[in-house]
């Protein structure tokens, strides 16, 4: 009785199946006349077959061109520490002789990333945590083997770093124009989750722009949806001409995995930090020398400000272009050379990218005026307790 019962539901099931793909893709169907006077109604497909099928080679060759020049990245730490018999204690008692000889105890723990060969001459782009504290690098390159890797340079502010691998005939890349990317387009993830190489996800760009999700300094994600899952990091997004648009870096998750929340990093800021790590070993910014943080409704309130719009600045360094030209914690900065600034993040990339040595017009907002005041834009300096780029704009 059972099995009848659910092989009759299997058929209602597959019927429907069937009458839903015959209405999506056998093409216009026709309602039956009922007499003279009905009605003709025509439907056409979601998608035309041939539509699909072009989309799905597109994806196919997108993977064939770009795969072989995405790698796995495996990383080393060697961590030292202490043993047991070479604590002070043990060595007061049994005076590091005898049985009980000092040692040292070595840990090696291991990780996994991606990376994408921008050039023929193995240079190899992926994101800064991927390598960070590696004491040995390798990259896989499919088809091609392993190959001991160098750490040219990795930057925390923007997460990208370069690495350098000696190869001959090496595939790579070549870098897209992020800018001209659309919310809605096709994109394609390559890379290596949970070490799986040469894995392929699509889907499309969900958002532009995104800012202030606390991944990094300098942030301006392009979101998408494509599945991107841990070890995906430091791997490609490209667009269906096989143009790298982005480094993927990182996910949005309550669950560890994938939630159809991804985030890259875009070709035009990658490229740039790229060519600035491979050259000098470094990045070039500008700096005026301020801390900022975001105007909230509440702020703009006690501000007088008409809404919440700028960003504040919070505290500013002694001595920096910022205090010589009379900017005081409390002041509200509105616009830079012109551009209304909206978030620390716009102001961070426009102070960044301006020329050094330079002259900027910034618009301040205190006690109720605006007024513009001339600020020189100077080299970020280092902070000589950490060694990174010195905290601020």
């Amino acid at each position: 009785m059972f099995r009848r019962s659910e092989n009759r539901v299997v058929g209602v099931v597959a019927a429907v199946l069937v009458g839903l793909l015959v209405g999506m893709w056998v093409g216009p169907l026709r309602r039956g006349n009922s007499g003279s006077g009905g009605m003709e109604v025509e439907a056409g497909p979601v998608m035309p077959p041939q539509s699909l099928g072009s989309l799905s080679d597109a994806f196919a060759k997108v993977a064939e061109a770009v795969t072989p020049a995405v790698v796995n990245i495996n990383t080393t730490r060697i961590i030292r520490r202490q043993g047991l018999f070479n604590d002070p204690f043990f060595e007061h008692f049994f005076g590091g002789s005898g049985m009980l000889e000092p040692r040292e105890e070595e840990r090696r723990p291991q990780s996994l990333g991606s990376g994408v060969l921008i050039s023929k001459a193995g240079r190899v782009v992926t994101t800064g945590h991927v390598v960070e504290g590696a004491n040995e690098i390798t990259v896989v390159v499919p088809g091609k083997g392993e190959y001991p890797a160098k750490l040219l340079g990795s930057d925390t502010a923007t997460d990208v770093a370069v690495v350098r691998i000696d190869g001959k005939n090496l595939p790579s890349v070549e870098w897209g124009d992020s800018d001209r990317l659309r919310v809605g387009e096709w994109v394609v993830a390559i890379g290596s989750p949970f070490g799986l190489s040469q894995t392929v996800t699509a889907g499309i760009v969900s958002a532009k722009g995104r800012a202030d999700v606390g991944i990094s300094g300098y942030e301006d994600f392009i979101q998408t949806d494509a599945a991107i899952n841990p070890g995906n990091s430091g791997g490609a997004l490209v667009n269906v001409a096989g143009e790298l648009i982005g480094i993927n870096t990182a996910i949005f998750s309550e669950s560890g995995g994938y939630d159809g929340i991804g985030f890259a990093i875009p070709a035009g800021l990658a490229k740039r930090i790229a060519e600035d790590l491979i050259r000098d070993g470094q990045v070039t910014r500008g700096f005026v020398g301020i801390l900022v943080r975001t105007i909230t409704d509440r702020l703009a309130a006690r501000l007088g400000l008409p809404r919440a719009a700028g960003v504040l600045v919070s505290n500013l360094y002694r001595n920096s272009p910022a205090e010589a030209a009379g900017l005081l914690p409390g002041d509200a900065i509105t616009e830079f050379n012109g551009i209304k600034v909206e978030t620390p993040s716009a102001l961070r990339k426009l102070v960044s990218d301006a020329r050094l040595g330079s002259k900027a017009s910034l618009t301040r907002y205190r006690a109720g005026k605006l007024a513009t005041v001339q600020v020189e834009i100077i080299k970020q300096p280092m902070d000589s307790r950490s060694g990174r780029p010195l905290a601020g704009i």
